[in-house]
């Protein structure tokens, strides 16, 4: 891939001579750009914990001590080989004494509490139609495979996935109490089970129209449904005031619930909720079981092995605790000036923006005010949040309990605290990333934006790089974040969060056809074994767009903008190499457009593009103009 000229593969031309040479970490499903980052902020923190278990560093941040003591059980793999699957025994024996529905309707939220599968999930979060609010969620359970369409007849990815994950049930099984009879029972009587959910829930296409989520319904209605489970009765354990209605989230999962849960099929649910508490508790078990517990995921994404046990350790805490992990972070490593500089940025893209909408053409001026309105009240929230979530002072983790007990307490507390929300207003200073973690985000329910300390870092941003690369760099992904209060989904909600029609019907038509251009533009790319589909990565694509839009418009403005630099770091964010295993799960169930395409199709859109580098009709990265789409 020498030589491309920049013209025909701007993501080639500028990646390629990487591309060619780098290797992907055996124990990663992908190298560079994002996983970059994430890899030099998880050897930084991987040191500063093997320092922490030494007594080398001290940390001021008290709830790191708990974390502290969940690394060092992982790192213990004397006591965990020794206890073996003891320390879930009790666990599985609770699944295995449920006697019948009635005994399980008594039980359900030790179950849940316990972290072990209803016949249904739940929670607590912001309502759409009024964000001040919470709400009681209810959705179908989880499935083995990544979407419903690896069921589908014709679907031999989806054969072999579940073949792979048939034979490292086997293998788990064989740890358990049952005799061999039993354990083939209990398999067959899960995948059984999972067969029948997968026929009901939504799909991973179904799931990324966000805003059909929002189905308020009657909790009697809800109840009806639920049927043989007393569901009521679940509340009340939960609740001394009952909610009088539900959000479903998945509507024919939960209508059509006694399809797949009932008196008749109560045991393939306990025999399925007994397997997949095995498999998940298996990770915090044995190093033997751990490594079983792995085999499918490994599978599934093409890692070739799991992480060293310090990463293990590391991983699990980060997980366990991430808000102070990542205030821990962004305590130590982010500067106030880099903060105070990127601030700055956002403000400066947030104005461009308005100049934008108001320069609109397929928008009338109420609609253009409502927009504007709504990045007006946009709250940014950069590098880590100001204190530490008052639920991990809960947290107590004992030396002598097992790693999975720890775990589960944990969780437990972490379960207890959300649904304690429902009768709270919502915290709208709670974030939705924890300031380690190299990624960004909006929040349709609270029109917010959160950039973790961890992103922002070259290729996305340095005050050492020119304005014109922290413009196709971070600008670009400050720029994609605010689109999202204008896609598909985030369009739907006002300035507060709510759910609401702000548009005029004329507007919102001439949206939805642009809408359909962006996801004909992308639909059916032919990427390594599969294809784009369209409609599951419009979301992303319009924010990819509006990124563009407003950070070209800023070029402008700037009296030593550079265009070359400005596309050229665009296309390193987009750095990636993955593979195959990963590449094909990407194309099923992420609703980001693969990084080469990100990289290479939004410029096609836009003059600049053309004017920099002389792109013509002969070039491959060219594209007719009528065929060009700018929706902001």
């Amino acid at each position: 891939m020498e030589n491309i000229r920049i013209q025909d593969d701007l993501y080639e031309s500028v990646n390629g001579s990487w591309l060619k040479d780098a290797k992907i970490p055996a124990d990663r499903p992908t190298a560079g750009g994002f996983s970059e980052l994430d890899i030099n902020v998880e050897k930084l923190l991987m040191n500063d914990f093997k320092e922490f278990n030494e007594g080398k560093k001290e940390t001021s941040i008290k709830e790191m001590n708990d974390a502290i003591l969940i690394y060092k059980k992982v790192l213990d793999v004397n006591k965990r080989n020794s206890d073996g699957i003891k320390p879930l025994l009790e666990i599985l024996e609770f699944i295995d004494g449920i006697k019948d529905i009635n005994d399980l309707n008594n039980k359900l939220k030790d179950l849940l509490l316990n972290s072990l599968p209803l016949p249904f999930e739940c929670g607590v979060t912001a309502d759409m139609r009024d964000a001040k609010l919470n709400s009681f969620i209810i959705l179908g359970p989880s499935i083995i495979l990544p979407d419903t369409t690896y069921y589908e007849k014709d679907n031999e990815a989806g054969k072999a996935l579940l073949s792979i994950w048939q034979s490292m049930a086997e293998n788990a099984l064989k740890f358990t109490n049952l005799t061999e009879e039993e354990q083939k029972i209990y398999l067959k009587d899960t995948l059984e089970f999972d067969s029948l959910i997968a026929k009901k829930v939504k799909s991973q296409l179904e799931w990324a129209d966000y805003v059909k989520n929002n189905n308020p319904m009657n909790l009697d209605d809800v109840s009806n449904y639920l049927k043989p489970l007393d569901f009521k009765k679940f509340l009340k354990s939960l609740y001394d005031k009952l909610p009088k209605e539900v959000i479903v989230y998945d509507l024919k999962a939960i209508k059509e619930f006694n399809f797949y849960f009932n008196e008749n099929n109560f045991i393939l649910y306990k025999h399925w909720a007994y397997v997949k508490t095995l498999i998940q508790a298996s990770n915090f078990l044995s190093e033997e079981m751990y490594e079983i517990s792995t085999t499918y995921k490994k599978a599934l994404t093409g890692v070739e092995k799991n992480p060293v046990i310090e990463k293990q350790a590391y991983q699990l805490a980060s997980r366990l605790f991430s808000e102070p992990i990542g205030v821990y972070y962004g305590r130590t490593y982010f500067g106030e000036e880099a903060k105070k500089d990127i601030i700055s940025l956002v403000k400066k893209i947030i104005d461009m923006y308005k100049i934008r909408v108001k320069n609109n053409e397929f928008l009338e001026n109420k609609t253009k005010e409502k927009a504007i309105l709504k990045l007006s009240t946009i709250e940014i929230k950069m590098g880590y949040p100001d204190f530490i979530n008052k639920v991990y002072e809960k947290i107590n983790v004992k030396e002598e309990d097992s790693l999975l007990k720890s775990y589960l307490d944990i969780n437990k507390i972490l379960l207890l605290n959300n649904f304690d929300k429902l009768y709270k207003p919502v915290d709208r200073t709670e974030w939705q990333m924890p300031g380690h973690m190299v990624n960004a985000c909006y929040n349709p329910s609270s029109n917010d934006i959160t950039f973790p300390a961890a992103i922002l870092q070259k290729p996305f941003y340095s005050i050492d790089q020119s304005i014109s690369e922290n413009l196709g760099g971070i600008g670009a992904v400050i720029g994609h974040e605010i689109s999202h209060a204008f896609d598909n989904n985030g369009a739907q909600f006002d300035e507060f969060g709510n759910l609401c029609n702000w548009w005029s019907e004329k507007d919102y038509n001439n949206f939805l056809q642009l809408t359909q251009k962006m996801i004909e533009q992308f639909d059916g790319i032919e990427y390594h074994n599969g294809k784009v589909n369209g409609e599951l990565v419009v979301s992303e694509n319009i924010a990819d767009n509006g990124g563009m839009a407003v950070t070209l418009a800023i070029m402008h403005t700037i009296k030593e903008a550079d265009f070359e630099k400005y596309f050229k770091n665009w296309a390193k964010i987009w750095c990636m190499k993955a593979k195959e295993e990963y590449i094909a799960l990407l194309l099923t169930n992420d609703v980001h457009s693969p990084a080469k395409l990100r990289a290479n199709i939004p410029p096609r859109n836009f003059n600049e593009w053309y004017e920099t580098f002389n792109v013509c009709e002969k070039d491959l990265m060219y594209i007719e103009k009528d065929k060009r789409i700018i929706i902001w």
